[in-house]
């Protein structure tokens, strides 16, 4: 069964956010205080993050209106229809960056959007923070405008736009916005509902935590002190990519801290940028309330009769944190989640995990229980007073902080525990696994015991026949720029795979995925990944062209050509030529690229792989083997 065919008669309009005036009636609603436009259709899930806001706003009291993916080109009707909201207009454009969304590493438009109903592309503009917001203050000049999510948190400073490539200005300056709530927004949102229905206005409201705000220039303060950070202006940083690479190291270590850290400026024109500091990671209680939520876990019925495919996706999975340490050089969820984890309570993934379980197509087979990496539920540090100091952007990197807790038993335990719910056949873990946190010796025979546990486990009772893992490369010197682990790593976590699964009468594919033309990587490199591969009996299907996104540390040397953290020049493929060039390595074995993979190896003075890649017979001309 899809979600097609889901029997909706058994459920009432109102058991959603209304999207429509009739279903605003139907609540016995004549008005709403919040209306917030989506990017994405409408899934009351808590995957979703326009219904993750709406829903925690409803549970604090307030009325709570969502239009999900709004025809910004007719009449503008969508963006009319519920009228002056109380409090405030929200943007959320989309749980995907839209332009991430629309655009492949090529900058070649996209025919699909997994996020809108069949799947069909066009639904939503280009970065719908500015569209939406424009439309909106020409028609409420007067109502507070506030932006949300992906696209608006990792473009709350000067930024390296790869589709545009240049440098534009926080999109707090390019966008009619008052207010971005940048990260995860339920309690920012939550204080700022609060603070408004207080009677105050939203231009006075400019210490709100995880918030940024535009301020007249003479409220910047003169330099940098405990509490504050001026970084370089947008204006220096256009003339000096030094300086745009200098402010990304204190973005990056602010948003990483476990105490919040300073607030941020960034002079742009004649107004200053504020960046107020991040919030801590919610507590246990703080995030069971938000996936306590009364979702139904469904698209809208207005979606009948068609698929969504990111809800396909993770219709019967349960997420069990947010955050991350790793710092992966090409990752944003530090930038909006932080480094710091958020674990669920047992009893709350349970409680989720029997709402899967009763759902009318379930199978018995949970698709997914993981988190941004797999394996990090409950994980952090011992000494929380050595987190409160600590700068470091990865837990992981260059290799694991002594003081961080790896132990997997509270993790096994979640598994154990749903795979013994009635009805629940199998767990599998559909979400990346950090084998680096899974291997990590810590001298602890305890917990070192159980880590093996975890891996022999996980491969053994929650693979659904092939297990992902990224290693993303083979060199040691592109890892290291990645802030990943060695690649030696990969091949011992490798034999454990085969070996356990020689022991258990099970022949399961490990897929691996890589990225080419990531900052540091020459065409030597990604040949050396080619022939490492190739010996590994890897035909590769999960890789991907690095793609720059904003605020991550990959995308700010691709621009600047500069380490934040070393000031050193580093090389990157920028071309489209030197990016095919590259590209091309991972598909060796495909007989129309041989003879331009032949000629690199011989201009790049690599001959000697010619013969590791390609021996005295042709390649083999497509399909894969593991």
């Amino acid at each position: 069964m899809t979600h097609t065919e889901i029997d909706y008669s058994k459920l009432r309009p109102t058991d959603w956010l209304p999207t429509s005036v009739k279903e605003m009636k139907a609540l016995g609603w004549e008005s709403v205080d919040v209306v917030i436009f989506s990017g994405d259709a409408y899934v009351d899930h808590p995957a979703f993050g326009a219904a993750v806001i709406g829903r925690t706003l409803q549970a604090a009291g307030y009325k709570v209106a969502i239009v999900p993916q709004p025809n910004w080109q007719d009449d503008l009707r969508d963006f009319r229809k519920f009228g002056v909201p109380r409090l405030f207009f929200g943007i959320s454009p989309g749980a995907m960056d839209s332009m991430v969304n629309h655009y492949t590493a090529n900058r070649r438009r996209r025919s699909d959007d997994a996020y809108t109903p069949g799947g069909r592309h066009g639904a939503r503009p280009d970065y719908p923070t500015i569209v939406y917001s424009k439309i909106l203050r020409e028609l409420y000049p007067d109502i507070p405008i506030v932006a949300g999510g992906i696209e608006a948190s990792l473009r709350r400073f000067s930024h390296y736009d790869y589709w545009q490539d240049m440098l534009r200005p926080s999109i707090i300056c390019d966008a009619d916005i008052d207010m971005i709530l940048y990260g995860m927004g339920e309690k920012s949102v939550i204080d700022l509902a609060r603070r408004l229905s207080s009677g105050e206005k939203i231009g006075d409201i400019t210490d709100l935590p995880q918030s940024v705000v535009l301020r007249p220039m003479e409220e910047m303060p003169r330099q940098t002190d405990d509490a504050n950070i001026v970084l370089s202006s947008f204006e220096t940083c256009l003339a000096d990519k030094r300086s745009q690479a200098l402010n990304f190291k204190h973005i990056e270590q602010q948003s990483n801290r476990l105490d919040g850290g300073v607030t941020l400026w960034q002079a742009s024109g004649r107004r200053v940028v504020r960046a107020n500091p991040m919030l801590p990671a919610m507590t246990q209680g703080e995030i069971d309330a938000s996936f306590d939520l009364p979702y139904t876990r469904l698209p809208h019925p207005r979606y009948r009769g068609k698929n969504i495919p990111a809800y396909e996706m993770i219709r019967h999975s349960v997420n069990l944190h947010r955050g991350c340490f790793g710092g992966c050089a090409f990752c944003t969820i530090s930038a909006h989640q932080g480094k710091f984890i958020a674990s669920r309570s047992k009893e709350s993934i349970l409680r989720e995990a029997r709402q899967v379980s009763r759902m009318p197509d379930f199978k018995g087979y949970i698709s997914d229980l993981g988190g941004p990496s797999a394996n990090m539920y409950a994980m952090g540090g011992r000494d929380k007073e050595v987190c409160r100091r600590c700068l470091r952007p990865s837990c992981l990197h260059p290799k694991p902080c002594p003081n961080l807790n790896t132990d997997h038993r509270p993790l096994l335990d979640i598994y154990r525990a749903v795979d013994a719910l009635p009805g629940v056949k199998k767990s599998f873990i559909g979400s990346g696994v950090r084998y680096d946190l899974s291997m990590h010796r810590t001298g602890r025979e305890d917990v070192d015991r159980a880590n093996r546990r975890y891996n022999e486990e996980l491969i053994r009772e929650h693979v659904s026949g092939r297990l992902k893992v990224a290693p993303e490369h083979t060199s040691d010197n592109v890892l290291s720029l990645m802030r990943k682990p060695s690649f030696a790593l990969f091949h011992e976590f490798k034999r454990l795979f085969d070996e356990t699964n020689k022991r258990a009468g099970m022949r399961q594919q490990l897929i691996p995925y890589f990225i080419s033309s990531h900052p540091g990587c020459h065409a030597a490199d990604m040949a050396e990944l080619a022939a490492e591969t190739k010996a590994l009996n890897f035909h590769l299907e999960q890789v991907q062209d690095f793609t720059p996104t904003p605020m991550t540390l990959a995308t700010e040397i691709y621009y600047t050509g500069y380490h934040p953290y070393t000031g050193e020049q580093v090389f990157t493929a920028t071309s489209q030529e030197q990016k095919l060039e590259q590209r091309k390595f991972f598909f060796w074995y495909d007989a129309a690229y041989r003879a331009d993979i032949i000629r690199t190896l011989r201009r790049i003075g690599r001959p000697d792989l010619i013969s590791r890649l390609f021996g005295d017979r042709p390649p083999h001309a497509g399909g894969r083997r593991n």
